[in-house]
Parts: structure tokens; sequence; C-alpha cells
């Protein structure tokens, strides 16, 4: 009788959080924060007058990652919605509408936890089953062979495109495939970036490439758009900025005077598909390095063979 009581305090407390923030309007992140703040220490806030500056205060003093982890426990799931949104809406739905991001974080030899930046790792291509398996839409499969790899389940719609959520090691990924077709991936790269508050160096593209050749790849830290109408969507939606990760798949370029779109949307014959399902797993590997170590001397080791790695001697 004890336990449900505690459960029913902790209830109501919650919605008194939610109704407040509600009632200022603010965003969920700070919901998310006060609600982090009543697990860790059990009780409300000394005052429920939630001004910005007050919540503020308390992400500094507590360290609440709203997006990514509560400050309670070592390891942790939050749930938050699809879109934003506000708390109302979520009490008026009948049906689950939120997604879980579960991150573990360890402890230093301080004893103190230790904050991942998460990666969003955005695959380019066109949605339909038109288009699956042409060279344009290399990009989304190397997203579904991260997803395979690291068990992510590709299973949400948020900000028109297809995402799962996991981590590789002990980082946080947010998997993507954009469907608002190859021209207009940026709308959904840049709200993605922005609403999970992933800084660009963070942000991993990856798209075909004609200037490589078929299942060479290559990772950089930066760079334009090289005329891939897909890489100029997104460079727009982040206010034209280019430094961002980029891992490019070579798909060659179009034989004689083929058509470059017709060459684009053509599937791959018998013997560039060894090669591309040679360089999928080989990127899966690589996209493990990049986001568990940064661009280091593997990366660069990395580039090195791939761009030798037809060549016989």
């Amino acid at each position: 009788m004890m336990s449900n009581t505690k459960a029913n305090q902790e209830c109501i407390s919650i919605l008194e959080i939610i109704n407040e923030v509600e009632r200022v309007e603010l965003h969920h992140n700070y919901w998310c924060i006060l609600i982090s703040y009543f697990r860790k220490h059990k009780q409300l806030p000394s005052s429920l007058s939630l001004q910005l500056s007050h919540l503020q205060i308390l992400a500094q003093k507590f360290s609440a990652r709203s997006m990514w982890y509560a400050v309670s426990a070592p390891n942790c799931c939050i749930s938050y919605p699809r879109r934003p949104c506000s708390p109302r809406f979520l009490r008026k739905c009948s049906v689950s509408t939120s997604f879980c991001v579960q991150a573990s974080l360890p402890e230093n030899n301080n004893g103190a936890k230790v904050e991942y930046t998460p990666w969003l790792i955005v695959g380019l291509g066109n949605p339909g089953n038109k288009y699956h398996g042409t060279r344009h839409n290399i990009g989304f499969e190397m997203i579904d062979s991260i997803a395979k790899t690291q068990g992510v389940v590709m299973n949400t719609i948020q900000s028109k495109a297809l995402v799962g959520i996991g981590s590789i090691g002990e980082v946080p990924i947010l998997l993507a495939k954009p469907q608002a077709y190859m021209n207009y991936s940026g709308e959904s790269v840049g709200p993605l970036a922005a609403y999970y508050q992933v800084p660009l160096r963070h942000i991993l593209l990856v798209y075909d490439e004609m200037s490589l050749p078929n299942g060479v790849l290559r990772i950089q830290p930066k760079g334009g758009h090289g005329y891939h109408n897909g890489v100029k969507s997104v460079m727009g939606h982040l206010d034209g900025c280019r430094e961002f990760p980029r891992l490019c798949i070579g798909i060659g370029n179009p034989p004689g005077t083929m058509d470059m779109k017709a060459y684009l949307l053509q599937r791959f014959s018998t013997v560039e598909r060894h090669q591309i399902d040679a360089a999928l797993d080989q990127g899966v590997e690589a996209v493990r390095t990049l986001v568990l170590n940064g661009f280091d001397q593997s990366i660069t080791s990395f580039n090195l063979r791939q761009k030798y790695k037809y060549h016989k001697v």
C-alpha cells in the first residue's frame, strides 16, 4: 500500500510539472529537465515559477541532457515526442506517440558521468521500390547495413525521414533516410539536426559519388556539394555550412554518352554488385571507427587503402 501511495504521489507531482510548463508554454526540453530533477531528488524545486532562466540554471547544475538521457541513472531511457509538441498533446493521445533513446553513461576515474555527443548519420536516396537497388540509392543501403549491424530498428517517421535510434559502443546515434526525394533531402536533415541538437561535426552524410570508381569509399571531414543535388539541399538547410563529415561511395561514371540521370537510376551489374556489397561492409566498420575515435590516423589509412584497393601491382 505504501509503494502505491508513493507512486501516486510521483505521478501527481509530474502532472503538476507538466501543467505548469504547459501554462507558460515552454519547450518540452525543459519539462524533461524538471522530471529528471524530480526523479533524482524525489521532490520538486522549491518554486514552480518556471521561468526560462531558472530552468537554464537547473540544466547547468544537474547536467540534464533532455534529448539523450536523464541524470538519474547510469543506464536510462527517455521517451519524448516524435515531433515538437506540447505535453497536452501527449496526454490527449490514446496511442503512444513517443520513442526511446537509450545511452549508457559510464563513470570515469573520478566517478563523474561521461557525456557523449550524439551522431546523426543520414543516407541520401529516393523512397519507393522503384528506386531500390539503384546507384543513386546507395546511401540508403549504407544506412540499412549500419542498422542491421548495430541492431537499430528503422520504424519511426520524423521530419519527412525514416529514422532509428541506437548506439555504436556507448555513443548514441540517430540513423535517417529522408523520404522527400533526393533533391529535397535537406528538409529532413536540417530539422533533425536542430531537434536533437547535433553539432555540424557530428552530422555524417552518406551518398553516391561518380568521381570515385565503383565500390571505392572516401571519408572527409568537410567539402562542397560537387553538383550533387542531395548534398546541395542539405547544405542549404544547414545555413550554407559545409563543415560536416561525409562518406562518399563510388559508383563510377556513366559509360560513353549514356545520360547521367539514366545511369544514376540504373541498377548495378553483377560484378558491380559484388564490389558494392564489399564496400558496404567496409563502410560500416569505417563509420564505427569514425564515431568512436573521430578523424584520427585510422581514417587517413582507410582512405589510402580505399584509393588503391583496385590497383594491381
